[in-house]
């Protein structure tokens, strides 16, 4: 399998956390500005240029939520990512999107709009996203009290997109200190091995953080 990728990336880190989670053998292509080679190839793929992309035997899949779960499918290990049990899953599948769709998302908008020049900023966008950030983290802190991933006692496809979510929002937008429950959590993935090692190897390209990158995590 090849995954074209870029080790910084905080979608990218989903798929990767996955894929390490099972210990499922891959070639990474990076995808970095000199790198023309790869960059063609990832253009050929899929042309809308976005990343991660996972090349299994002929066959391409698009987007983090599908790639894990063909990962599931095509791959399995000894860590199930998506429950056998259909309703389990739904919950599984449900937090997978609050975790892209309400804290990754408004986590990369306050980040690029950092990268924009001053005149082209939407101060009111970002307000927006701070502020759905601050309701996504009350809820989250509320609906995982008691449990030890997001979903339960088991570590899934949900907690492969929390972790990468959480870990660039709370520098984006700091999680605020009442909201123990989601602190706990992000640090309990921190210490996952998959994630942990996710980390590790981008830790060279935290200067490249838009915002500049706190002296933690």
């Amino acid at each position: 399998m090849k995954l074209y990728a870029h080790l910084f990336s905080s979608y990218c880190q989903k798929v990767l956390t996955a894929l390490y989670e099972n210990a499922i053998p891959f070639e990474l292509r990076m995808l970095t500005p000199g790198d023309q080679q790869a960059a063609a190839e990832h253009a050929a793929l899929w042309p809308l240029k976005r990343m991660p992309v996972l090349v299994d035997g002929g066959r391409t899949v698009v987007e983090t939520s599908i790639i894990i779960e063909h990962l599931d499918l095509h791959h399995p290990g000894p860590v199930r990512l998506i429950p056998a049990d259909a309703r389990a899953a739904l919950v599984v599948r449900m937090l997978d999107r609050f975790f892209d769709n309400y804290v990754m998302t408004p986590m990369q908008k306050i980040v690029l709009d950092g990268i924009r020049a001053r005149e082209h900023r939407d101060p009111f966008g970002v307000a927006e996203a701070r502020a759905l950030l601050d309701t996504a983290y009350r809820w989250l802190d509320g609906a995982i009290a008691g449990r030890a991933w997001a979903a339960g006692d088991a570590f899934t496809l949900a907690d492969c997109a929390a972790a990468p979510a959480l870990f660039y929002a709370d520098w984006a937008h700091a999680i605020g200190p009442t909201y123990g429950n989601v602190h706990a959590y992000r640090r309990r993935l921190l210490t996952r091995p998959s994630f942990a090692r996710a980390v590790d190897e981008a830790r060279p390209y935290r200067p490249l953080f838009p915002l500049g990158a706190p002296d933690r995590d």
